[in-house]
């Protein structure tokens, strides 16, 4: 406890305790099992599928299956913890590693920038596993800027000046339009984006709110409904604002959310990432960070 004039203690956290029998978390159409072990099973494989309780269907075989090393992955977390995964259903969605937010020249970003490295490790790990590689991004059309609400609009303004659809000096285009220079990503994210894309590995989504799934038919929800996609790896800025809505809502969604902790930076004060992290393991799903990612395409 603190005393008068001293900082607030922050309290300890308490590690999740890993469960006792194996267990099912969900419903028969979507659902984990998670085994004493500590291996959670994100792969909704036929064998575990619950009968409705919160029991595995088998009894008899309270130890997880084999890992069929064609189609499925694992993956270590924080809170001593694996996720075995499809490949076939796994993405990286990194979101907003544009110029705009990232450049030096356009505004410092030292956390976003010391991202870079972390994501170029990780992006081709995850392909050599059968991952989707989503770059999702700010990316605006003109009858999209009819739409924008207020606050929104307010927000990307500085003095009332600027905004949506302005034109920046120095060549960079139209602020987040689609295909501007200041909408590209940033420096060796582009290349990595255009050789993905030269392999059919990866996928640029726009998006014109903070969240990539905020409405009912956005252009990454469809996508992922479309091929079926269930888990979700995040990364990108600003991690408390269109990192965070994107990945709130992909829970809400049902989606299986994993944030890669060296993968994602904001400009907010040290309490904002602290917060996000900290929700996005205790809350919204698991932690993670390119080390294990790229360890887990070693195996």
């Amino acid at each position: 406890m603190s005393t008068p004039g001293e900082a607030p203690v922050a309290p300890a956290v308490t590690p999740r305790l890993k469960v006792e029998t194996a267990t099912v978390f969900g419903n028969p159409a979507s659902f984990y099992v998670e085994y004493p072990s500590g291996l959670v099973d994100l792969t909704r494989s036929p064998s575990n599928r619950p009968d409705g309780s919160q029991n595995i269907t088998t009894p008899n075989e309270p130890d997880p299956p084999a890992l069929d090393s064609k189609s499925q992955w694992e993956l270590e977390v924080e809170e001593d913890r694996v996720l075995r995964l499809n490949k076939s259903t796994t993405a990286i969605v990194i979101i907003d590693m544009q110029n705009y937010f990232l450049h030096p020249d356009i505004r410092s970003h030292p956390t976003g920038l010391a991202c870079v490295d972390p994501l170029l490790k990780a992006v081709p790990a995850l392909r050599s596993l059968g991952a989707e590689i989503l770059w999702v991004n700010w990316g605006l059309t003109d009858a999209e800027l009819l739409t924008i609400p207020p606050q929104l609009v307010r927000g990307f303004t500085k003095g009332g000046k600027g905004g949506f659809g302005s034109e920046m000096p120095d060549g960079w285009g139209r602020l987040l339009m689609r295909d501007a220079k200041n909408s590209e990503l940033y420096g060796p994210l582009q290349t990595a984006y255009e050789e993905g894309k030269a392999n059919g590995t990866d996928v640029w989504i726009h998006k014109n709110r903070m969240s990539g799934l905020w409405g009912p038919q956005t252009a990454l929800d469809l996508y992922l409904q479309e091929k079926g996609i269930t888990s979700l790896i995040f990364a990108g800025v600003n991690a408390d604002q269109c990192v965070l809505g994107t990945l709130v809502d992909s829970y809400f969604r049902g989606y299986d959310c994993i944030t890669m902790r060296d993968g994602t930076a904001t400009t907010s004060p040290p309490g904002g990432l602290e917060n996000v992290l900290y929700n996005a393991g205790r809350s919204y799903g698991f932690v993670t960070d390119s080390t294990k990612i790229v360890a887990a395409a070693a195996k």
